[in-house]
């Protein structure tokens, strides 16, 4: 078994730089640079991971993206919030982004860039710390007392601009007040000169299982245009709950009680 760890150890850190070196991989993972070569040469074998020549650099293979295609065919959340995705870009002119939680994170799934120019982007798969995001901070304030605490206890938080809210007081305190108006307003959090406002997506059970947000340029984000934004997004929100079979809980529900 531990052949396999280190085998999706070191497919997923492919995964996170996108692009890297042998060596960079070896030091990520801790393991010796001719096991971790051993390992890459038999994900390439399967075609899950590949090799250019030119820049000396692994990458991600066709096979990675099949399973990772497969994930997307069955998630109904995805499926059914293509469309919506959609009509929000076009409705609020900002590009509009499905997200997943992963640990401490999420994972942008889904997205639809708007025409304007200057504006938001993440590949797919791209990640980013909860607490510094859209997408993240409404998952979060959707969260039960006793797992967001497990959460935030484990929880780095990293600073990346003048804005993160890089303290748990900090963080407690926006995620009370995105709670109580049921949408995150991320304020240049993870990126200068970028905003986004999110809402949480619910499963059948009553918890956030997604969320979706709009981002673009701060400047388009002033607190009259972000009321605006947030009605679209929680209205988007809602109907992906809803159509793909989930139930936004009660306010009052948030706690373990």
């Amino acid at each position: 078994m531990q052949s396999l760890d280190r085998a999706l150890g070191v497919l997923t850190s492919v995964a996170r730089f996108e692009r890297a070196s042998l060596s960079d991989l070896a030091r990520e993972i801790g393991v010796p640079t001719a096991t971790t070569h051993r390992i890459l040469t038999t994900l390439q074998k399967h075609g899950y991971v590949t090799f250019d020549d030119e820049r000396q650099e692994w990458m991600i293979g066709i096979e990675a993206y099949r399973t990772g295609a497969s994930f997307l065919r069955r998630n109904s959340v995805l499926e059914i919030g293509r469309p919506i995705l959609r009509r929000l870009m076009q409705d609020s002119g900002e590009t509009a982004n499905l997200a997943v939680p992963d640990g401490r994170e999420v994972v942008f799934v889904g997205q639809v860039e708007t025409s304007n120019p200057i504006r938001a982007f993440f590949p797919p798969g791209a990640r980013t710390p909860m607490y510094a995001s859209g997408t993240g901070k409404a998952i979060l304030a959707a969260m039960k007392e006793a797992a967001l605490g497990k959460l935030l206890k484990s929880a780095d938080l990293t600073k990346f601009t003048d804005s993160t809210l890089a303290s748990e007081e900090m963080l407690l305190r926006d995620l009370s007040e995105t709670r109580a108006r049921g949408w995150s307003h991320d304020r240049e959090e993870r990126y200068e000169g970028m905003s986004c406002i999110g809402a949480a997506i619910y499963n059948d059970k009553g918890e956030p299982c997604a969320g979706i947000s709009v981002s673009g340029p701060t400047v388009r984000f002033d607190d009259v245009r972000a009321t605006d934004l947030a009605e679209l997004v929680v209205q988007a929100a809602q109907e992906i709950t809803y159509l793909s079979g989930g139930q936004g809980p009660d306010q009052s529900d948030l706690s373990d009680g």
